[in-house]
């Protein structure tokens, strides 16, 4: 789950009755989520204000913790305080402020002085960019539990019915809005813009959103007469700690076999706190009990973003004339949420309660989490099929080395327990693997030639290419790839046979002063074909300079040799370092399935029964217990994923799916002795007393004579 840009729009009921909604007017505040992409945050980061990688994942991480924990910040506010709809709107302002302000934060002209598209005072751009994040977590948090309660509040008794059915459209609008920002932000940030210099346009991918928020946000103000809204009934939140403080100081105090025990522990309070606040905090904590396994779920969930983006990265995104890149892959999930959403509300569940099949909330939500393992027992098997395709690199002592013969003469090469004869212009078939205490001697000659020994010194862990053009001559360069490249972008370097520098120019990207047989590091570029200019003071002018690379595809790596022809003119050849991935992204469609199963039976029931349990009172509390499952959750992943240092990903893969599967079965274990309650029906039988004491209160016959009739 995103930090979201959260989007209102005001659902105008057909008919208002004085009572509220009733079930044939429906009139609540529809969520539409557009979620700020982790992507583009990353890359505002990284390519914008220029941080790096590990220190753009650590504010961006610490941005989504701050998303999930604001949460009670914003339900305190609004059952204490506020009240729902001014909370929602109190915070849509800080919201509307932050993203306004993140938005200038990535304007360059805002500092460039000089006008040379390079901020001069990148301070103030990055405290502006924290403030404005600060203020979206802000409000972002504030308005996550609110929305939902506030949406709930709208039914009356004996409409839950229709409550069901508007927590899987609000769970629908806020994916529907997930895909579409999937597919527009990206749009919007790839074009140029600026006074006086054009480059990626930030400022409109944070604009858009911050403008589109100020329009709905007066969309929803303007239907505020339609809703139904409930008073804020003090400072809640507090009165439950010191209640439950209380019962547990008394109980240590009366903790000697001479005192009674009580039915249940908050009884202890009764001494200080009435028992409607107590009655209410039982209904609150036997459903905070509930939630303990609950985090496991959204441990295995989150990691789509992740482990199954970087997944994807080793898999090839062709699918028919159709190229996916591994990041768009987890559009995947809103695609499905939107379709099987509908789906489950108006056909399986039906079909479900026409069979006879008593399929309570807890029970959705167990089966949502069985799914949610089988998702990762098959990203598993996926994996296990990647794996056979990865190319080894060297591990521990161990160093590759792969021969390119860039002369014009037949060459040998005398290895460890290996020739190899190369003819020219060609490579060893791949990398050879050795250990490096072994690898004692390697020889160079050809016909009519001495024996040249290379005397360079290989480092271990590293792959090696041994560039040879003469038998006195050669050049060892480390390759400098221990991996298939991230991200499925393709790895690409050249190779200088002239005797002069050359300078190549791919892409918007420089391979500077190429000396004389040397290669270039490689740099990196998404899928397509790419154009490339060769400049050197040694290519004649008459000559074609401008040359394409072959298709692109995913997770390669490529040695291109600029060869000198007789007229002087380039000529290049091209050598496969990393062959491209051949497993195709499709194969992660029935793990996406299952998981979107598993998140729309788990997780909209979740949201319905949170709110269905909680006291009149404590609903946005209650659901910010429940966003908090979700942070909790995160940490689960770090703290596996880093302890668990699996040298095979399926492996990790088996073991998130093994923990929520025993997570599954003690969680069934604990729904089998919950009992489902009506909380209004409780409050309404404390109402019925309180109104009974008060006529006791003004008229003491009241209940003799109410015995007396009862008795004739």
């Amino acid at each position: 789950m995103e930090c979201e840009v959260t989007v209102l729009a005001t659902s105008h009921p057909l008919g208002k009755s004085r009572s509220g909604c009733n079930q044939t007017s429906l009139c609540f505040p529809l969520l539409f989520h557009l979620p700020s992409a982790k992507a583009l945050l990353i890359l505002y980061f990284t390519n914008f204000i220029r941080w790096d990688d590990n220190l753009s994942t650590a504010i961006y991480h610490t941005f989504v913790a701050l998303c999930y924990l604001t949460p009670i910040l914003g339900a305190l506010i609004a059952d204490s305080w506020l009240g729902k709809f001014k909370t929602i709107v109190s915070l849509s302002i800080v919201y509307t402020i932050g993203q306004v302000v993140l938005s200038v934060s990535s304007i360059t002209d805002l500092t460039d002085h000089n006008h040379d598209g390079t901020p001069d005072s990148l301070p103030v751009h990055v405290a502006l960019s924290m403030i404005g994040l600060a203020l979206i977590a802000l409000g972002t948090g504030g308005i996550k539990p609110c929305v939902s309660a506030f949406g709930g509040d709208q039914f009356e008794e004996g409409q839950e019915k229709q409550r069901n059915r508007f927590f899987s459209i609000f769970y629908l609008a806020i994916n529907a809005g997930s895909l579409l920002s999937t597919i527009i932000t990206p749009m919007l940030r790839v074009q140029q813009c600026g006074i006086h210099s054009k480059q990626a346009c930030y400022p409109l991918a944070f604009g858009v959103p911050a403008a589109l928020m100020a329009v709905s946000l007066i969309v929803f103000i303007l239907g505020s007469g339609m809703y139904k809204k409930f008073q804020p009934q003090g400072n809640i939140m507090a009165k439950v700690v010191k209640c439950i403080g209380f019962a547990i100081k008394n109980r240590f105090r009366h903790r000697s076999k001479t005192f009674p025990k009580r039915e249940h522990w908050l009884d202890w309070a009764k001494e200080k706190y009435d028992e409607r606040l107590i009655s209410q905090i039982k209904m609150v904590t036997r459903v905070m009990f509930l939630y303990i396994p609950l985090p496991m779920f959204w441990a295995l969930f989150d990691q789509q973003g992740s482990r199954w983006t970087l997944q994807a990265t080793t898999m090839s995104g062709r699918i028919g004339t159709i190229e996916i890149q591994p990041d768009q892959m987890q559009t995947v999930n809103a695609i499905l949420i939107v379709i099987m959403v509908p789906i489950f509300d108006a056909v399986l569940y039906p079909l479900i309660a026409k069979c006879g099949f008593n399929f309570t909330s807890l029970k959705k939500m167990t089966v949502g989490m069985f799914l949610a393992s089988m998702a990762f027992v098959a990203a598993a098997i996926v994996q296990v099929e990647i794996d056979k395709t990865l190319p080894v690199f060297p591990n521990g002592n161990e160093v590759q080395i792969k021969v390119l013969n860039i002369g014009n003469d037949n060459m040998s090469v005398s290895l460890p327990e290996e020739i190899v004869l190369l003819e020219p212009m060609s490579q060893t078939n791949g990398f050879m693997t050795f250990d490096v205490n072994k690898l004692t001697s390697i020889n160079i000659s050809s016909p009519g030639s001495p024996v040249t020994a290379v005397t360079d010194s290989f480092e271990q862990g590293q792959r090696h290419t041994l560039l040879v053009w003469a038998p006195s001559h050669y050049q060892v360069v480390k390759d400098g790839l221990n991996q298939k490249p991230e991200k499925g972008e393709n790895g690409i370097r050249f190779v200088n046979t002239y005797n002069d520098l050359i300078t190549i120019t791919m892409s918007g990207k420089v391979f500077a002063n190429i000396s004389s047989y040397n290669a270039s590091k490689y740099q990196f570029f998404p899928s397509g074909r790419k154009g490339y200019t060769i400049n050197s003071t040694e290519i004649p002018p008459q000559c074609e300079t401008n040359f394409n690379t072959l298709y692109l595809e995913f997770g390669s790596a490529y040695t291109y040799v600029i060869q000198k022809k007789n007229d002087g003119c380039p000529e290049v050849k091209t050598f496969e370092d990393i062959a491209a991935n051949t497993v195709n992204m499709a194969l992660q469609i029935p793990q996406y399935f299952l998981l979107t199963c598993g998140e729309v039976v788990f997780s909209v029931t979740g949201l319905e029964f949170s709110y269905s349990q909680a006291p009149s009172n404590m609903k946005s509390v209650l659901q910010a217990g429940w966003l908090l499952t979700v942070a909790v959750g995160n940490i689960i992943v770090l703290i596996v994923a880093g302890a668990g240092q699996f040298s095979k990903q399926w492996a990790e893969y088996v073991l998130f799916a093994a923990l929520l599967l025993v997570v599954c079965v003690i969680f069934a274990i604990m729904a089998g002795f919950y009992t489902y309650i009506n909380p209004a029906e409780i409050e309404a039988q404390f109402d019925e007393d309180e109104k009974k004491k008060s006529l006791e209160k003004r008229n003491p016959y009241f209940m003799s004579e109410a015995n007396s009739q009862t008795q004739m």
